[in-house]
């Protein structure tokens, strides 16, 4: 069975999870400007009445949660939020600190383990933040939040306890294992 444009449409923005650019949206999609503005309305009017709703924002397009199911939303991110972090978001919490920022690969390759929801975690506590990878734009960097040296008692990284030997040592570790002959 083939999908509409509509639903293709929407596939898309679920799955990337964040804003995405209406030319990059007629690129992925394979249409015209025409086609996407029909997809979008039929998109939108599909959702009417859901619990997710089509956000544009000058060239931006994204799907999120419909403002009538805030209140639902908000309990769950109120109970997100009352569980103290687990012990993976701390690992994953500490090697962005250490490392300054680091990508998912990077941190999934250092703890050895899916790092998705301690991610997940971090970014809702606002104790980490997310910005588009400078050397691969179809990447994600995470980067410490001010609100995280804040609740730590420290105004900067290099405050951090044994700062200085753990990035070195960090560095020392990444740099001989890209020596390593593959």
């Amino acid at each position: 069975m083939k999908l509409s444009l509509g639903s293709r449409l929407e596939a898309v923005l679920f799955a990337a999870g964040e804003p995405l650019t209406k030319k990059r949206l007629v690129t992925l999609l394979e249409t015209d400007a025409p086609g996407f503005s029909e997809a979008l309305t039929e998109l939108r009017t599909a959702l009417e009445g859901r619990g997710l709703s089509l956000i544009e924002v000058e060239d931006m397009v994204e799907l999120r949660t419909s403002p009538s199911a805030a209140d639902t939303v908000q309990k769950l991110r109120e109970s997100e939020l009352s569980r103290d972090l687990g012990k993976a978001s701390l690992e994953t919490l500490a090697l962005i600190l250490y490392k300054g920022t680091a990508t998912r690969g990077e941190i999934d390759w250092v703890r050895g383990v899916n790092s998705g929801a301690a991610i997940r975690a971090l970014l809702l506590r606002g104790l980490i933040g997310r910005t588009e990878d400078a050397s691969d734009k179809r990447r994600a960097c995470y980067r410490p939040t001010v609100d995280a040296l804040a609740h730590l008692g420290t105004s900067t990284l290099s405050e951090l306890p044994r700062y200085t030997e753990l990035t070195r040592l960090l560095n020392a570790h990444e740099a001989s294992v890209e020596d390593t002959p593959a």
